[in-house]
């Protein structure tokens, strides 16, 4: 299945979910309840940001998008944590308001809601398990993944206070537990989403292995103004300068290059590789450094210098 489909049906799942958590929330008078028709709310624009984001990644590249739409997805996935921390405050401020003046709950019925909202919230979230460490598809699990053990949490509360008819601070104080767990996560994923976006080295790649990997193919002396990022959680890209060694014909230095692009495609998964090959070192005492090294200094014009783009439009 498709993620489009599966994100299509867990957006109607949780539509249906909000609905019925409103209503029967306030008939219980249960905060419990109702944050978690406001997780489940959340859920309904994530999934709807997802679902867009999806979408445009599977555009096609134009003249002004030359790397397509990947960013999209790291977008989204920023956009729905962001969402995630905003819900979590709103919900921990009106528990520690409902502790200071509790509340008769009404535990069956949260009890009941709860358990339905948890089978409703555990489906989404196996809907949308997958293998790949997409952010966009991260950041809607764990909507989904959160709102259920926020409904488990719910029900267990509930189901205390249906057999004791006592403990009503129960209900908000679990609120403000699975709260803080879900933020814990979503900070994370505005972490690794602004390392995207900032065009970080991935967290997986040892520039000093990945610079052996390709120095020790033969044919290649030297590696250096080498960079790596992340177009997208699943889209990584290399820029690097290659000193080949016994001044290779056109044809042999394409065959060295072919070799080191299928080198770190098979061990780091780098689909897009743009190398400048070069039979000496072009770093001299006279040459001026890249400009991403050193960017306090003033370009070196076309007509009297020679410079090294490191830009990512290739």
């Amino acid at each position: 299945m498709t993620r489009s489909r599966r994100l299509t049906i867990t957006l109607a799942l949780n539509i249906v979910l909000v609905i019925g958590q409103v209503i029967f929330g306030i008939v219980a008078h249960s905060l419990g309840l109702l944050s978690d028709a406001g997780h489940n709310l959340s859920d309904v624009a994530a999934v709807i940001v997802s679902l867009i984001a999806v979408r445009f990644a599977q555009r096609a590249p134009t003249d002004q998008r030359s790397f397509g739409y990947h960013r999209a997805t790291i977008l989204a996935a920023l956009a729905n944590a962001a969402m995630i921390l905003a819900i979590t405050v709103f919900i921990v401020w009106e528990a520690v308001v409902r502790l200071a003046n509790p509340h008769k709950v009404e535990g069956g019925i949260v009890l009941g809601v709860a358990l339905g909202a948890f089978v409703l919230n555990g489906t989404a979230a196996l809907l949308l398990r997958e293998r790949s460490n997409d952010l966009n598809m991260r950041s809607a699990l764990l909507h989904m993944a959160g709102d259920a053990f926020a409904s488990l949490g719910v029900a267990i509360a509930g189901a205390v206070i249906l057999f004791t008819d006592n403990f009503y601070w129960l209900d908000p104080l679990l609120s403000i537990a699975i709260a803080i767990l879900i933020s814990i996560e979503a900070c994370r994923l505005v972490r690794q989403a602004c390392d995207v976006l900032l065009e970080s080295t991935p967290r997986d790649i040892d520039i000093a292995a990945l610079t052996e990997t390709m120095a020790i193919i033969e044919g290649i002396e030297e590696v250096h103004d080498l960079h790596v990022w992340s177009l997208s959680s699943e889209i990584r890209a290399l820029s690097a300068h290659l000193v080949l060694c016994d001044h290779p014909s056109l044809e042999e230095a394409q065959a060295r290059a072919n070799q080191v692009k299928a080198a770190i495609a098979s061990q780091y998964a780098i689909t897009h590789a743009t190398l400048e090959l070069e039979c000496e070192s072009c770093i001299t005492d006279e040459t001026p450094p890249c400009a991403i090294d050193a960017p306090n200094l003033a370009p070196v014009s076309a007509t009297t210098g020679h410079t090294h783009g490191h830009g990512h439009n290739h």
